[in-house]
Protein backbone atom coordinates (compact mmCIF):
# COMPACT_ATOMS: atom_id res chain seq x y z
CA UNK A 1 0.00 0.00 0.00
CA UNK A 2 1.37 3.34 -0.48
CA UNK A 3 1.41 5.97 1.41
CA UNK A 4 -1.11 9.32 1.13
CA UNK A 5 0.56 12.53 1.71
CA UNK A 6 -0.08 14.28 5.12
CA UNK A 7 1.22 17.35 6.58
CA UNK A 8 0.66 15.88 9.99
CA UNK A 9 3.40 15.34 12.29
CA UNK A 10 4.16 11.53 13.37
CA UNK A 11 4.06 12.42 17.20
CA UNK A 12 0.71 10.79 18.65
CA UNK A 13 -0.63 11.91 21.86
CA UNK A 14 -1.31 9.26 24.41
CA UNK A 15 -4.55 9.48 26.24
CA UNK A 16 -2.78 10.61 29.30
CA UNK A 17 -2.38 14.66 27.63
CA UNK A 18 -6.12 14.95 26.16
CA UNK A 19 -7.16 17.17 29.15
CA UNK A 20 -3.69 19.30 29.05
CA UNK A 21 -4.66 19.35 25.61
CA UNK A 22 -8.00 20.91 25.57
CA UNK A 23 -7.25 23.10 28.29
CA UNK A 24 -4.78 24.15 26.26
CA UNK A 25 -7.28 24.26 22.64
CA UNK A 26 -9.71 26.97 25.31
CA UNK A 27 -6.86 29.08 26.72
CA UNK A 28 -5.75 29.66 22.96
CA UNK A 29 -9.07 29.99 21.59
CA UNK A 30 -9.85 32.60 24.39
CA UNK A 31 -7.27 34.80 23.11
CA UNK A 32 -8.93 35.40 20.00
CA UNK A 33 -10.72 38.49 19.18
CA UNK A 34 -13.52 39.79 17.06
CA UNK A 35 -11.00 41.89 15.27
CA UNK A 36 -9.11 39.58 14.30
CA UNK A 37 -11.88 37.53 12.48
CA UNK A 38 -14.47 39.39 10.82
CA UNK A 39 -18.61 37.97 11.10
CA UNK A 40 -19.57 37.82 8.04
CA UNK A 41 -22.06 40.45 8.63
CA UNK A 42 -19.32 42.97 8.94
CA UNK A 43 -16.62 41.34 6.79
CA UNK A 44 -16.01 43.39 3.36
CA UNK A 45 -13.83 41.08 1.85
CA UNK A 46 -14.66 37.54 0.06
CA UNK A 47 -12.24 35.69 -2.13
CA UNK A 48 -12.56 32.65 -3.79
CA UNK A 49 -15.88 33.00 -5.05
CA UNK A 50 -15.92 35.49 -7.55
CA UNK A 51 -17.46 33.62 -10.59
CA UNK A 52 -20.83 33.24 -8.01
CA UNK A 53 -20.20 37.07 -7.43
CA UNK A 54 -20.35 37.98 -11.23
CA UNK A 55 -23.45 35.53 -11.78
CA UNK A 56 -25.23 37.41 -8.80
CA UNK A 57 -24.85 40.32 -10.19
CA UNK A 58 -25.60 40.17 -13.75
CA UNK A 59 -28.92 38.19 -12.41
CA UNK A 60 -29.53 41.42 -10.44
CA UNK A 61 -28.64 44.22 -13.18
CA UNK A 62 -30.97 42.12 -15.84
CA UNK A 63 -33.80 41.91 -13.74
CA UNK A 64 -33.75 37.79 -12.86
CA UNK A 65 -32.50 37.64 -9.63
CA UNK A 66 -34.84 34.81 -8.37
CA UNK A 67 -36.61 35.45 -4.86
CA UNK A 68 -35.21 32.44 -3.06
CA UNK A 69 -31.80 31.57 -3.44
CA UNK A 70 -29.66 28.66 -1.44
CA UNK A 71 -26.14 29.13 -0.83
CA UNK A 72 -24.91 25.65 -0.23
CA UNK A 73 -21.30 24.00 0.37
CA UNK A 74 -18.86 23.01 3.26
CA UNK A 75 -18.96 24.99 6.69
CA UNK A 76 -16.65 28.24 6.96
CA UNK A 77 -15.74 28.75 3.11
CA UNK A 78 -17.92 32.12 2.79
CA UNK A 79 -21.37 31.75 2.44
CA UNK A 80 -22.64 33.65 5.06
CA UNK A 81 -20.31 35.82 3.75
CA UNK A 82 -21.57 36.37 0.54
CA UNK A 83 -24.65 36.36 1.27
CA UNK A 84 -24.07 39.21 3.54
CA UNK A 85 -22.24 41.00 0.58
CA UNK A 86 -25.48 40.29 -2.03
CA UNK A 87 -27.90 41.30 0.77
CA UNK A 88 -25.49 45.08 0.93
CA UNK A 89 -25.51 45.60 -2.42
CA UNK A 90 -29.15 44.84 -3.37
CA UNK A 91 -29.90 47.12 -0.32
CA UNK A 92 -27.18 49.93 -1.56
CA UNK A 93 -29.34 52.45 -3.82
CA UNK A 94 -28.17 51.80 -7.58
CA UNK A 95 -27.98 55.78 -8.24
CA UNK A 96 -26.76 57.03 -4.90
CA UNK A 97 -28.65 57.23 -1.48
CA UNK A 98 -29.88 59.41 1.43
CA UNK A 99 -27.55 58.11 3.43
CA UNK A 100 -23.74 59.02 1.14
CA UNK A 101 -23.84 55.60 -0.20
CA UNK A 102 -22.66 55.40 -3.82
CA UNK A 103 -23.85 53.22 -6.98
CA UNK A 104 -21.79 50.09 -6.47
CA UNK A 105 -19.20 49.78 -9.88
CA UNK A 106 -17.26 46.88 -11.19
CA UNK A 107 -18.36 43.24 -11.70
CA UNK A 108 -18.80 41.90 -8.22
CA UNK A 109 -20.89 42.45 -4.78
CA UNK A 110 -18.23 44.75 -3.34
CA UNK A 111 -20.03 47.90 -1.73
CA UNK A 112 -18.08 50.54 -0.19
CA UNK A 113 -16.91 49.43 3.90
CA UNK A 114 -17.64 53.23 5.00
CA UNK A 115 -20.81 53.95 3.61
CA UNK A 116 -24.31 53.88 5.42
CA UNK A 117 -25.68 50.92 4.32
CA UNK A 118 -22.39 48.99 5.52
CA UNK A 119 -22.23 49.68 8.75
CA UNK A 120 -26.08 49.33 9.52
CA UNK A 121 -26.18 46.03 8.29
CA UNK A 122 -22.35 45.31 10.14
CA UNK A 123 -24.40 47.10 13.10
CA UNK A 124 -27.91 44.67 12.40
CA UNK A 125 -29.40 47.90 12.20
CA UNK A 126 -30.87 48.07 8.98
CA UNK A 127 -34.28 48.13 8.99
CA UNK A 128 -34.65 46.50 5.71
CA UNK A 129 -32.98 43.38 6.54
CA UNK A 130 -34.07 40.84 8.41
CA UNK A 131 -31.40 37.37 10.07
CA UNK A 132 -32.81 34.32 10.86
CA UNK A 133 -30.48 31.74 12.97
CA UNK A 134 -30.05 29.30 15.50
CA UNK A 135 -30.59 31.51 18.99
CA UNK A 136 -29.42 31.24 22.44
CA UNK A 137 -30.83 28.66 24.90
CA UNK A 138 -30.72 30.45 28.49
CA UNK A 139 -32.36 27.49 30.12
CA UNK A 140 -29.77 24.95 28.50
CA UNK A 141 -26.68 28.01 28.36
CA UNK A 142 -25.81 27.19 24.96
CA UNK A 143 -27.14 27.74 21.42
CA UNK A 144 -29.80 26.27 20.46
CA UNK A 145 -29.33 22.96 18.67
CA UNK A 146 -31.80 23.91 16.04
CA UNK A 147 -33.86 27.16 14.12
CA UNK A 148 -37.22 26.72 15.62
CA UNK A 149 -40.53 27.90 14.52
CA UNK A 150 -40.89 30.74 16.15
CA UNK A 151 -37.90 32.60 14.27
CA UNK A 152 -39.52 31.55 10.82
CA UNK A 153 -42.70 33.02 11.48
CA UNK A 154 -41.45 36.28 12.23
CA UNK A 155 -40.02 36.28 8.14
CA UNK A 156 -43.86 36.30 6.56
CA UNK A 157 -44.52 39.51 9.16
CA UNK A 158 -41.32 41.46 7.77
CA UNK A 159 -41.83 40.50 4.21
CA UNK A 160 -45.13 42.10 4.32
CA UNK A 161 -43.79 45.43 5.74
CA UNK A 162 -43.13 48.06 3.36
CA UNK A 163 -39.27 48.81 2.93
CA UNK A 164 -38.09 51.61 5.30
CA UNK A 165 -35.92 52.43 2.82
CA UNK A 166 -38.34 52.18 -0.52
CA UNK A 167 -36.02 49.31 -2.04
CA UNK A 168 -35.45 45.62 -1.44
CA UNK A 169 -36.49 43.65 1.98
CA UNK A 170 -34.10 40.91 2.58
CA UNK A 171 -33.93 37.99 4.90
CA UNK A 172 -30.59 35.88 5.69
CA UNK A 173 -31.45 32.22 7.09
CA UNK A 174 -27.99 31.29 8.24
CA UNK A 175 -27.78 27.68 9.29
CA UNK A 176 -31.11 27.05 7.02
CA UNK A 177 -30.38 22.74 7.55
CA UNK A 178 -30.67 23.31 11.17
CA UNK A 179 -34.50 24.53 11.04
CA UNK A 180 -37.15 21.68 12.64
CA UNK A 181 -39.87 20.46 10.70
CA UNK A 182 -42.14 23.26 11.83
CA UNK A 183 -40.28 25.94 11.32
CA UNK A 184 -38.94 24.74 7.26
CA UNK A 185 -42.78 24.38 7.19
CA UNK A 186 -43.83 28.16 8.50
CA UNK A 187 -40.81 28.60 5.89
CA UNK A 188 -41.91 26.78 2.99
CA UNK A 189 -45.60 28.66 3.13
CA UNK A 190 -43.34 31.81 2.68
CA UNK A 191 -41.69 30.75 -0.29
CA UNK A 192 -45.09 29.73 -2.09
CA UNK A 193 -45.97 32.97 -2.41
CA UNK A 194 -43.72 35.70 -1.62
CA UNK A 195 -44.09 39.44 -1.95
CA UNK A 196 -42.76 41.99 -4.50
CA UNK A 197 -39.59 42.69 -3.73
CA UNK A 198 -38.24 40.77 -1.39
CA UNK A 199 -35.15 38.34 -1.49
CA UNK A 200 -34.50 35.67 0.98
CA UNK A 201 -31.19 34.17 0.92
CA UNK A 202 -30.88 30.30 2.68
CA UNK A 203 -27.58 29.47 3.83
CA UNK A 204 -26.91 25.91 4.62
CA UNK A 205 -23.62 23.19 5.06
CA UNK A 206 -26.15 20.46 3.51
CA UNK A 207 -28.25 21.47 1.65
CA UNK A 208 -29.73 17.80 1.57
CA UNK A 209 -31.20 17.72 4.92
CA UNK A 210 -33.72 20.76 3.67
CA UNK A 211 -37.03 19.93 2.66
CA UNK A 212 -37.06 18.76 -1.46
CA UNK A 213 -39.99 21.44 -1.06
CA UNK A 214 -37.93 23.80 -0.20
CA UNK A 215 -34.83 23.24 -2.15
CA UNK A 216 -37.41 23.23 -5.43
CA UNK A 217 -38.45 26.60 -4.95
CA UNK A 218 -35.04 28.01 -4.68
CA UNK A 219 -32.31 28.65 -7.04
CA UNK A 220 -29.05 26.75 -5.91
CA UNK A 221 -25.86 28.07 -6.08
CA UNK A 222 -23.79 25.73 -4.42
CA UNK A 223 -20.20 26.86 -3.32
CA UNK A 224 -16.56 24.79 -3.71
CA UNK A 225 -14.04 24.32 -1.59
CA UNK A 226 -11.34 27.03 -1.45
CA UNK A 227 -7.95 26.29 -3.12
CA UNK A 228 -5.55 25.07 -0.76
CA UNK A 229 -3.26 28.45 -1.87
CA UNK A 230 -5.91 30.84 -0.86
CA UNK A 231 -6.57 29.15 2.93
CA UNK A 232 -3.15 29.20 3.30
CA UNK A 233 -2.82 33.23 2.64
CA UNK A 234 -5.62 33.58 4.04
CA UNK A 235 -4.77 32.04 7.45
CA UNK A 236 -1.32 33.63 7.12
CA UNK A 237 -2.97 37.19 7.47
CA UNK A 238 -5.37 36.48 10.21
CA UNK A 239 -2.46 34.14 12.57
CA UNK A 240 0.94 35.28 11.44
CA UNK A 241 2.08 33.66 14.58
CA UNK A 242 1.68 30.03 13.48
CA UNK A 243 4.51 28.31 12.16
CA UNK A 244 5.17 27.57 8.94
CA UNK A 245 4.65 23.48 9.82
CA UNK A 246 1.51 24.18 11.62
CA UNK A 247 0.39 26.29 9.26
CA UNK A 248 0.39 23.33 6.50
CA UNK A 249 -0.60 21.16 8.61
CA UNK A 250 -4.01 23.11 9.39
CA UNK A 251 -4.15 23.73 5.63
CA UNK A 252 -4.33 19.98 5.10
CA UNK A 253 -7.07 19.00 8.09
CA UNK A 254 -9.02 22.11 6.84
CA UNK A 255 -10.51 21.10 3.76
CA UNK A 256 -10.85 24.36 1.79
CA UNK A 257 -12.44 25.93 4.79
CA UNK A 258 -11.10 28.94 6.45
CA UNK A 259 -13.30 28.52 9.03
CA UNK A 260 -12.18 25.58 9.87
CA UNK A 261 -8.58 26.21 9.32
CA UNK A 262 -9.00 29.74 11.96
CA UNK A 263 -10.97 26.96 14.32
CA UNK A 264 -7.95 24.63 14.22
CA UNK A 265 -5.63 27.74 14.51
CA UNK A 266 -7.51 29.04 17.55
CA UNK A 267 -8.44 25.70 18.84
CA UNK A 268 -4.96 24.21 19.38
CA UNK A 269 -6.53 22.02 16.66
CA UNK A 270 -3.25 20.10 15.99
CA UNK A 271 -2.65 18.77 19.26
CA UNK A 272 -6.81 18.25 20.02
CA UNK A 273 -6.95 16.45 16.81
CA UNK A 274 -3.66 14.11 17.49
CA UNK A 275 -5.40 13.21 21.11
CA UNK A 276 -9.12 12.28 19.16
CA UNK A 277 -6.60 9.99 16.83
CA UNK A 278 -5.42 8.12 19.42
CA UNK A 279 -8.70 7.29 21.50
CA UNK A 280 -9.70 5.57 17.42
CA UNK A 281 -9.65 2.17 17.89
CA UNK A 282 -11.13 -1.02 17.56
CA UNK A 283 -14.30 -1.51 20.39
CA UNK A 284 -11.91 -4.09 22.08
CA UNK A 285 -9.10 -1.51 22.01
CA UNK A 286 -10.80 1.16 23.60
CA UNK A 287 -9.55 3.22 26.21
CA UNK A 288 -12.88 3.91 28.18
CA UNK A 289 -11.48 5.80 31.18
CA UNK A 290 -9.34 8.15 28.48
CA UNK A 291 -12.23 8.44 26.09
CA UNK A 292 -15.20 9.42 28.95
CA UNK A 293 -12.78 11.84 30.00
CA UNK A 294 -12.74 13.42 26.34
CA UNK A 295 -16.19 13.56 25.74
CA UNK A 296 -17.12 14.84 29.29
CA UNK A 297 -14.69 17.97 28.70
CA UNK A 298 -16.48 18.57 25.20
CA UNK A 299 -19.99 18.27 26.92
CA UNK A 300 -19.65 21.33 29.07
CA UNK A 301 -21.33 24.20 27.67
CA UNK A 302 -18.48 26.24 27.33
CA UNK A 303 -16.97 23.70 24.88
CA UNK A 304 -19.55 24.40 21.86
CA UNK A 305 -16.73 25.62 19.41
CA UNK A 306 -14.20 22.21 20.43
CA UNK A 307 -17.42 19.97 20.05
CA UNK A 308 -18.44 21.15 16.95
CA UNK A 309 -14.73 21.12 15.64
CA UNK A 310 -14.34 17.21 16.63
CA UNK A 311 -17.24 16.66 15.16
CA UNK A 312 -15.72 17.98 11.65
CA UNK A 313 -12.38 16.16 12.32
CA UNK A 314 -14.18 12.93 12.14
CA UNK A 315 -16.19 13.83 9.50
CA UNK A 316 -13.57 14.83 7.94
CA UNK A 317 -11.06 11.79 8.74
CA UNK A 318 -13.92 9.30 7.86
CA UNK A 319 -14.04 10.76 4.36
CA UNK A 320 -10.28 10.79 3.50
CA UNK A 321 -10.66 7.21 5.55
CA UNK A 322 -12.52 6.04 2.79
CA UNK A 323 -10.93 7.44 -0.21
CA UNK A 324 -7.61 5.77 0.89
CA UNK A 325 -8.96 2.28 1.67
CA UNK A 326 -10.65 2.61 -1.93
CA UNK A 327 -7.06 3.04 -3.64
CA UNK A 328 -5.46 0.35 -1.51
CA UNK A 329 -3.64 3.38 0.24
CA UNK A 330 -2.67 4.24 3.95
CA UNK A 331 -2.45 7.83 5.45
CA UNK A 332 0.40 9.40 6.43
CA UNK A 333 1.30 10.89 9.81
CA UNK A 334 -0.89 10.56 12.62
CA UNK A 335 -4.29 9.61 10.37
CA UNK A 336 -1.75 6.74 9.30
CA UNK A 337 -1.40 5.48 12.66
CA UNK A 338 -5.34 5.81 13.25
CA UNK A 339 -5.95 4.09 10.27
CA UNK A 340 -3.40 0.78 10.42
CA UNK A 341 -5.84 -0.04 13.15
CA UNK A 342 -8.93 0.10 11.83
CA UNK A 343 -9.90 -2.70 9.23
CA UNK A 344 -13.01 -2.32 7.11
CA UNK A 345 -14.10 -1.51 3.04
CA UNK A 346 -14.08 1.49 1.90
CA UNK A 347 -17.78 1.48 1.89
CA UNK A 348 -18.07 1.24 5.24
CA UNK A 349 -16.25 4.26 6.15
CA UNK A 350 -18.60 6.31 3.59
CA UNK A 351 -22.03 5.42 4.97
CA UNK A 352 -20.55 5.86 8.55
CA UNK A 353 -19.38 8.99 7.55
CA UNK A 354 -22.80 9.99 6.87
CA UNK A 355 -23.97 8.02 9.58
CA UNK A 356 -22.47 10.10 12.47
CA UNK A 357 -23.34 13.66 10.66
CA UNK A 358 -26.88 12.37 10.78
CA UNK A 359 -26.69 11.59 14.67
CA UNK A 360 -24.83 14.64 15.53
CA UNK A 361 -27.50 16.58 13.85
CA UNK A 362 -30.10 14.52 16.04
CA UNK A 363 -28.19 15.15 18.68
CA UNK A 364 -28.88 19.13 17.97
CA UNK A 365 -32.28 18.39 16.99
CA UNK A 366 -33.46 16.72 19.95
CA UNK A 367 -30.71 18.50 22.80
CA UNK A 368 -29.43 15.18 23.19
CA UNK A 369 -26.67 14.88 25.91
CA UNK A 370 -23.65 16.08 24.04
CA UNK A 371 -21.37 13.71 25.59
CA UNK A 372 -23.09 10.27 24.42
CA UNK A 373 -22.88 12.07 21.06
CA UNK A 374 -18.88 12.11 21.09
CA UNK A 375 -19.09 8.72 22.76
CA UNK A 376 -21.78 6.94 20.16
CA UNK A 377 -18.89 8.21 17.50
CA UNK A 378 -15.96 6.62 18.95
CA UNK A 379 -18.06 3.33 19.44
CA UNK A 380 -19.55 3.52 16.35
CA UNK A 381 -16.27 3.89 14.73
CA UNK A 382 -14.30 0.87 16.84
CA UNK A 383 -17.08 -1.05 16.26
CA UNK A 384 -16.83 -0.66 11.92
CA UNK A 385 -12.82 -1.48 12.86
CA UNK A 386 -13.90 -5.24 14.48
Amino acid sequence: MRAQRSNLGQKESPPTEIAASLRSSQSQRNRMTDAEIPSPRANPELVGHEAAERDLRRLFETGRLPHALLISGPRGIGKATLAFRLARFVLTPQTGGLFGDAPVAGEGLWTDPVGGVFHRVAAAGHADLLTVERAYDPRRKRMRGEIVVADTREIGTFLHLTPAEGGWRVVIVDGADAMNRNAANALLKILEEPPRQTLLLLVAHSAGRLLPTIRSRCRRFPLAPLAPDIVRGLLARHRPDLAAKDADAIVALAGGSIGAALDLAAAGGIELYRAALGLIRPARELDLGALHAFADRLARPDAEDTYRLVEDMLGGFLARLAVATARGEILAGDEGEAHKRLRAPASRWAQLRDDLANRFARADGLNLDRKQAILGAFFAIGEAAG
